[in-house]
């Protein structure tokens, strides 16, 4: 049989189940490694409990593939997802199922251990129990355990009657008849260390945790800037693309600037600008630009990917997580980070956080595609039917902003009811946003808080086809804060060389409750549109 590899001829940016490196390009991994290893090393069980797509698979293959030229470790790899329910639910269904599969994994690679599961007999967990000590006994190295998707077993009492089996066998492990693994890794979202088990039937004995044995998993499994660069200098090494260092640097920053080093996004900005951006451009000008990676922002948070479904799901599924996170966009709320807050923790836990001093949003990917999901609850809960895109269409594709503001203002004053006396401004550009998508349909794009320069973030920005809007939120704090906010709003359309501009007022005083005030200024070259709502 040959089970030689067949280089391909070339490599691909990959978003789609395990990364190998003669197919994909990858970032670098080995500072992860190396603290793998020292657990290894050091006989340690632990967990490495991450949201989905965030590598975990890649680097248990990594694993796998490192020990089995190991001269001291032999890897047997399991898979627990796609366990059928009926395996599930009984001890010794399970049991069976795990012999099963231990069996497959060492066929090809181990004859001897092979022959020792193939006629030993199992239906208990006592017997798997016996498997282990066998297999271990009998083995030329150490033996070490990798099971991936463990979360497709982590709610039945089976799995973790299982990992009470291997609790104690680990407690015991040198004494000679509970000879066990080496080392345990499991891989899935959900911290199996959190699971709970009563080890006895008396209702009197509390529930404990079948895992607290685990090391702790202190890995980044996120990519630096330095970790991605590898990767991109690979790719440009080998598709002749042309940038010399400095480009990738700063190409790799910039794409951890998005991502925060969330592995499936990184990879998949990489993956659209290398298959979507690039065959636009000219043969001649292959070089990635910060402009590229720019556009691939814009694309990316608009696609339909399982990654952004299984975000959107969690928070649909969770209430309390959902609040948190609505209350952090739209109400500017601050928290401080602890990891004993149960919402907290879930929101770690799915990677809608970031693990920091304070609560934040994981990346600015996200934090785009959960604002844009929650636009669209209140666009479809409020906004009124009869907004079409022709309407605000001029020559050139362009939109007539003006236009678009002052039926905005009428909108909002058909609807004052949904003014309350005290309001923040990312409610209210909550509602201007939902309030464009209609508009735009699909040809235009709106962000909010887009940085520019030093730090500086613009409240909205509009993209449609070629022509783009700059739009500034504020309310009214007097005289003096609106010229503050008119000289921001000017900076700004000079930092992005636009000469129209648009501010919208949220005025709360009773003097202008009914009316419908709207201006133009000129500061210099620069025009700006005013409302006051």
């Amino acid at each position: 049989m040959n089970t030689s590899i067949t280089k391909p001829k070339k490599k691909r940016f990959n978003v789609t189940g395990n990364c190998y490196p003669h197919l994909h390009y990858m970032m670098d991994i080995s500072a992860k490694m190396k603290k793998v290893d020292e657990l290894i090393d050091y006989g340690d069980y632990f967990t490495i409990s991450r949201p989905r797509q965030y590598g975990k698979t890649t680097l248990l293959f990594a694993i796998e593939e490192k020990l089995k030229n190991s001269e001291e470790y032999f890897p047997i790899f399991l898979n627990f997802q796609g366990m059928e329910e009926i395996t599930n639910l009984s001890d010794s269904s399970f049991a069976i199922k795990v012999k099963e599969d231990i069996q497959k994994a060492v066929r090809f690679t181990n004859p001897k251990l092979y022959e020792i599961s193939k006629n030993e007999e199992v239906n208990t967990m006592g017997e798997l129990s016996e498997l282990i000590t066998n297999l271990v006994a009998n083995s030329d190295k150490k033996l070490v355990l990798l099971i991936d998707e463990v979360d497709a077993s982590s709610n039945y009492k089976p799995f973790l009657t299982f990992l009470a089996v291997l609790r104690v066998k680990f407690l015991q492990r040198y004494a000679r008849n509970n000879y066990t693994f080496h080392t345990v890794i499991l891989a899935g979202v959900h911290d199996v260390k959190s699971l709970k088990y009563k080890i006895k039937d008396s209702e009197s004995v509390q529930y404990n945790s079948p895992w607290n044995i685990a090391a702790d998993f202190d890995v980044s499994m996120e990519f630096s800037p330095q970790e991605i660069i590898p990767m991109l200098s690979d790719y440009n090494e080998a598709e002749h693309v042309g940038m010399n260092d400095t480009e990738i640097k700063a190409i790799a920053e910039k794409l951890y600037y998005y991502t925060s080093g969330y592995p499936f996004l990184v990879s998949r900005m990489c993956q659209i600008m290398a298959e979507k951006i690039l065959p636009t451009k000219e043969i001649a000008n292959q070089k990635w630009t910060l402009e590229d990676i720019d556009k691939v922002f814009f694309l990316i948070q608009r696609e339909v990917n399982t990654n952004f479904e299984s975000l959107i799901k969690n928070l649909q599924n969770n209430q309390d997580l959902y609040d948190l996170v609505f209350d952090m966009l739209l109400n500017g709320k601050t928290i401080s980070y602890s990891p004993y807050n149960a919402v907290i923790e879930k929101g770690t836990m799915y990677g809608v956080f970031k693990q920091n001093g304070k609560v934040r949003i994981h990346n600015r990917i996200y934090e785009q595609v959960i604002y844009d999901y929650l636009v669209s609850n209140v666009e479809t809960q409020t906004m009124q039917p009869y907004l079409t895109e022709h309407q605000f269409i001029l020559p050139n594709k362009e939109l007539n902003f003006e236009l678009i503001l002052q039926r905005f203002q009428i909108y909002m004053q058909e609807n004052d009811s949904k003014k309350e006396a005290t309001f923040l401004e990312n409610q209210w550009r909550l509602l201007f946003m939902a309030f464009l998508r209609p508009i735009l349909n699909g040809n235009g794009f709106e962000f909010k808080e887009v940085q520019i320069s030093d730090e500086k973030r613009i409240d909205v920005v509009v993209t449609y086809y070629q022509h783009k809007y700059i739009i500034e939120l504020k309310i009214w704090r007097g005289e003096s804060y609106h010229e503050q906010g008119v000289l921001q709003l000017y900076d700004y359309l000079e930092r992005q060389n636009q000469n129209v501009g648009y501010l919208i007022i949220f005025d709360n005083r009773k003097e202008n409750k009914n009316t419908l005030k709207s201006e133009w200024i000129e500061i210099e070259e620069k025009r700006i549109f005013m409302i006051f709502i």
